[in-house]
Formats: C-alpha cells, sequence, structure tokens
C-alpha cells in the first residue's frame, strides 16, 4: 500500500528544500553564469594590471627572460620619481607627452560629443530623406581601419597631396604647407600675428615647470597634432551617433507634444528636454571618449612616430616608446600606470561636473 507524505513527513525525509538550501543553490547558479566573465576580466585586466604595477617598480627591460635570477632588480618607486619629479630627459618626455595629450582630449573629446549629438538629432528628425544612407554615411568612418584612414589622411595633408593642390588652386599666392611635419604650436600661431612672440613677452615665459618652458606650455597641439585631431573626431563621431541616435529614440514621444502645446520653440525643446534627458548618455558618451583620446596611439604611431620635436608624443605613445624602442619596461610600465590614474582621475571628475542621471 502506497506511502502518503505530507508536508511536515516530507521535510522529515528532506524530500523539500528549505529556504537556505534554495538560496545556496541560487547563489551557486549566479556564481557559475558570472565564471566566464569574471575568468575573462581576471585573465586579461586584473592580472596585467597587477602585473603591470609589480614591473613598474623594476628595471626590467622586456627582453631578459623572467626566468633567469639577473633578469631584473627592484628599484621601488624610482621609475615614478624619475618620471615625475626629476629633472631630466625622462621628465621632460613625460611631462611634453602630457601636455600634448592634453590638448588633445581638450580639443578631441569636446568636439566629436557635440557634433555626435547634432548629427543624431538631425538623422533622428521625421522630415529628412533617406536616414538609412546618412546613418550608414556618418557611421562608416568608424568600423574603417585606423591605419587605413591614417594612410589616406597623410596622403591629403602631404606637400603636394590634395588639400595644398586644392587651396593652391583656390589661392593663387597659395604656398604649400606642411601639415604633417609642422611642429609650430597652433596658439602661438595665433599669438604670432599680433606680434606676440616669445621675445616679446619677457622673462616669465623662459621659467620652467617640469622642465619645460612656460612658452611652451601654452603652445598648443601642433599643425601637425591639429591633424591627427580632426582624424579621430571624424572617425569616433559615427559611433556616438549612433548611442545618442538610440537614447534619442526613447525619449516619449508625448514629452516632445506637451512641450509643442506649451509653446516652446525647436531651440528650447533641444536646450530644456532633450540635452537634460541625455545626460546619461553624455555621460557616458564622454567617459569612452576621455579613455580612448588618453589611450590615442595607432594614428600617432602611423603619421608621426611622435614628432616632429615631441609635438605629438602622447602617453601611450610614450609607454611603447619606453618599453619596445628604449628596452625599458620597468618605466614603460610606470608611465601606464600613471596613465591609468589620470584616466581614473578625470573620469571621477567629469561625473562630478556632468553627472549621470537624467535631470527630469
Amino acid at each position: 500500500m502506497a506511502q502518503t507524505l505530507t508536508p511536515s513527513s516530507a521535510v522529515a525525509h528532506g524530500s523539500f528544500m528549505t529556504q537556505a538550501d534554495r538560496r545556496r543553490q541560487e547563489a551557486l547558479t549566479g556564481y557559475a553564469f558570472m565564471a566566464p566573465a569574471f575568468i575573462i576580466l581576471l585573465v586579461f585586466l586584473i592580472i596585467p594590471l597587477l602585473a603591470a604595477a609589480y614591473f613598474s617598480t623594476t628595471d626590467w627591460n622586456g627582453v631578459t627572460p623572467l626566468t633567469r635570477p639577473d633578469a631584473y632588480q627592484s628599484l621601488g618607486v624610482r621609475n615614478y620619481e624619475r618620471l615625475l619629479f626629476e629633472e631630466g630627459i625622462r621628465q621632460e618626455r613625460f611631462y611634453t607627452s602630457l601636455k600634448n595629450t592634453i590638448y588633445y582630449v581638450l580639443g578631441v573629446v569636446p568636439l566629436q560629443t557635440v557634433l555626435a549629438l547634432l548629427l543624431a538629432v538631425v538623422v533622428n528628425q521625421r522630415w529628412l530623406k533617406a536616414k538609412g544612407f546618412f546613418r550608414t554615411a556618418f557611421y562608416f568612418p568608424s568600423i574603417t581601419s585606423s591605419v587605413v584612414i591614417s594612410l589616406i589622411f597623410m596622403w591629403l595633408f602631404t606637400s603636394n597631396g590634395l588639400i595644398n593642390q586644392g587651396l593652391g588652386a583656390i589661392f593663387p599666392n597659395y604656398q604649400n604647407v606642411t601639415w604633417l611635419n609642422d611642429a609650430n604650436g597652433v596658439i602661438h600661431n595665433l599669438l604670432r600675428l599680433f606680434g606676440i612672440t616669445r621675445a616679446a613677452v619677457g622673462d616669465w615665459a623662459s621659467v620652467e615647470i617640469a622642465s619645460i618652458r612656460l612658452w611652451d606650455w601654452i603652445s598648443g597641439p601642433s599643425v601637425t597634432m591639429l591633424m591627427i585631431m580632426l582624424l579621430a573626431t571624424w572617425t569616433t563621431i559615427g559611433t556616438m551617433m549612433v548611442i545618442y541616435l538610440a537614447a534619442l529614440q526613447n525619449i516619449p514621444r508625448h514629452v516632445y507634444e506637451a512641450a509643442t502645446v506649451d509653446g516652446a520653440n525647436a531651440w528650447q525643446i533641444f536646450r530644456r528636454i532633450t540635452v537634460p534627458l541625455l545626460r546619461p548618455t553624455t555621460f557616458f558618451i564622454i567617459t569612452i571618449g576621455l579613455i580612448g583620446a588618453f589611450q590615442v596611439f595607432d594614428q600617432i604611431f602611423v603619421i608621426s612616430n611622435g614628432g616632429p620635436n615631441d609635438t605629438t608624443l602622447t602617453i601611450a605613445y610614450l609607454v611603447y616608446a619606453s618599453g619596445f624602442t628604449d628596452q625599458r619596461m620597468g618605466q614603460a610600465a610606470a608611465t601606464a600606470i600613471v596613465l591609468f590614474v589620470i584616466i581614473f582621475t578625470f573620469t571621477l571628475l567629469q561625473r562630478r561636473f556632468v553627472g549621470d542621471r537624467a535631470v527630469t
């Protein structure tokens, strides 16, 4: 005769799971789903970061096998002292790269953010014909190889390139400009138009800060760096436009209809409704823009190799040059760690000023 289990007898026989067992099983299931992503992060992010932090305190040259007992010696924070505080060529090159990188970030990130937002607003309009074509055309440079685009820009901006030929055809007295080999700063060029030169401003321009003269700190990006900035802006606005476009399409239509009924014009709607509601998206776009701008390398490597006169030397390229050209991998690791701290600091600052929540 079959035995019927009541709930109390089932618990006694272990047929029902207790609440604690159920929670434990759910936790194990969650950890199992998280494990692949965590392993990837551990292998490709956390371990390399810890290894870089460790080797930044050594004099390893990056060539000697680590299995050899004399592969490297511990230096403590010596690499950081040489980089940040000790006067010399290493400090000068680092702060030169920092100056160039900051000018690059200040030029590229705001411009690409504003242009991406404007393009997204335009291609999101109902009256626009052939939306698919324009969205594809604007996005296409973002999926094209940066090396290929860099080579195209080199062809355009060489001394006998299409840009100089076009300007020469328009202006008869135009003289070819060496766009990709001009170390003059853009701000210096503008000041020179008003007769302001280093000799004219006095001795204060010769004051050195971190092995760099004050006059050179305010040089602005070089003409060559300006061309690279235009290249980077053109190749990144497509991706950011798509992100903005997705966010725009998630804004409820009735919000715009209510604003129209209240008598708001197009500019007021854009300024007081669209921009505030897009704040989380703007925070995300500025964040990835900052990270990408601070880590700019491939365009520099293809077009200028840090020249002319180190005016396109960026921190990311300095990491490469220190590690693989100068064979100072410990110094390169220290530079990379400093770059990580800079990016992290700028991200926190822009979160403080931009914010990551929509204004409602």
